[in-house]
């Protein structure tokens, strides 16, 4: 339990709450869930790795319903897609969740040692780092290439040759969807539902494949796509919390005091998104991701020295954690300061304008004040 469970003091705790108040603005800045920055945070700071894993993916759960009953209300959830999702989801979620535990278990340690911690550290590490790289150099070469945020398509929407080459094929049965008002094959469903949940299940994020795959292969508005992964989160935040509890994965200590800062840092974010032109919120998400992904890469010889699988001075391990904490801290405070001063400029530019607004209305009711009664 000592090595699963890190010892929480001021310093760490505040450093969790951090964590989370980064993670929300990033989270609400995006439209993700900002596990990206939180999962490498919490392993940076002696969590293992499964364990923020699962302590991620039950903090995922009470965002994803809060967000999934916003966007219900505004009419951007596809329930009956996102029912089909979920099935396939929670097997992807099982699979990660055994996978994960098989590697923390049997590791070469004693179930909970540095052993076990360093097989399930350096395969969460690697699947971390070869998934979101690909995400960060698609993002900003998208929107480094896009002319202000057009498409290839050249009308400002996302491409549609996937879902047409996708239509092309006619692979039966093939579901619509009244909300989001498509045609979609079962067997694609099956195969995004699976990928998404596996994700989900491996490194707590698993909107960077749902949201893409719903846009671009089945062919959903942003909206749509947006709120129905947010609903199928809430769903595969729940089954996942179950499954990594049944394990003993969770620390429900450091799910709380990531709930601290990111239930104020998702709304400062989700401002943001009002005030940031569309090209700079993906240069910045995909610039914060690229250092998540550098910071990860950077603890992996870490683990690979831990299994005996290469060789150095034991010493050196020190400098590849500050390194790897330093550089994830740096980018997720740069960006959410870059993020923070356009919310509190826009801000102070809409006060100005309300005190000119209200300003001019008082001077126009002093002028009325003073023209003569005219008497019949």
């Amino acid at each position: 339990m000592q090595t699963m469970f890190i010892t929480l003091h001021m310093t760490n705790a505040l450093q969790v709450v951090l964590l989370g108040f980064i993670g929300g603005v990033l989270s609400g800045f995006i439209g993700s869930g900002g596990a990206f920055f939180m999962t490498p945070g919490m392993m940076n700071l002696g969590v293992p790795g499964v364990v923020a894993v699962g302590s991620n993916i039950t903090h995922k759960f009470g965002k994803a319903m809060m967000g999934s009953k916003m966007h219900g209300e505004m009419g951007h959830v596809d329930k009956k897609m996102g029912m089909f999702l979920i099935c396939t989801s929670f097997a992807g979620i099982r699979l990660a969740v055994w996978i994960n535990s098989m590697l923390f278990k049997g590791g070469g340690g004693d179930g909970h040692g540095a052993g076990g911690g360093a097989a399930s550290n350096l395969y969460i590490s690697l699947v971390f780092v070869s998934i979101l790289s690909v995400v960060a150099l698609s993002m900003l070469k998208d929107a480094l290439g896009s002319g202000g945020g057009k498409s290839g398509d050249g009308d400002g929407g996302p491409s549609r040759k996937m879902v047409e080459f996708f239509g092309r094929l006619n692979l039966p049965p093939m579901i619509y969807f009244p909300v989001a008002d498509v045609k979609v094959s079962l067997w694609v469903l099956m195969v995004v539902g699976l990928a998404t949940g596996y994700l989900a299940g491996t490194i707590g994020v698993g909107g960077f494949i749902g949201v893409p795959a719903m846009i671009y292969v089945f062919g959903l508005p942003t909206a749509v796509a947006a709120g129905t992964e947010l609903y199928l989160a809430m769903f595969m935040g729940g089954f996942g919390a179950i499954n990594y509890v049944l394990e003993g994965f969770v620390d429900i200590r450091l799910t709380m005091l990531m709930y601290l800062g990111s239930l104020l840092g998702i709304y400062i974010g989700a401002y943001g998104t009002k005030v940031v032109k569309e090209v700079v919120i993906r240069i910045v998400t995909g610039i914060i991701i690229m250092l998540c992904v550098l910071s990860r890469g950077i603890a992996i010889p870490v683990y690979l020295r831990q299994l005996h699988m290469i060789a150095y001075n034991p010493s050196w391990d020190a400098y590849f954690k500050i390194g790897s904490k330093g550089l994830l801290f740096a980018s997720g405070i740069t960006g959410t300061l870059v993020i923070l001063v356009n919310v509190i400029r826009a801000y102070r530019q809409r006060n100005q304008v309300r005190q000119s607004l209200n300003a001019t209305g008082g001077q126009r009711n002093s002028d009325a004040a003073k023209e003569p009664a005219v008497t019949v």
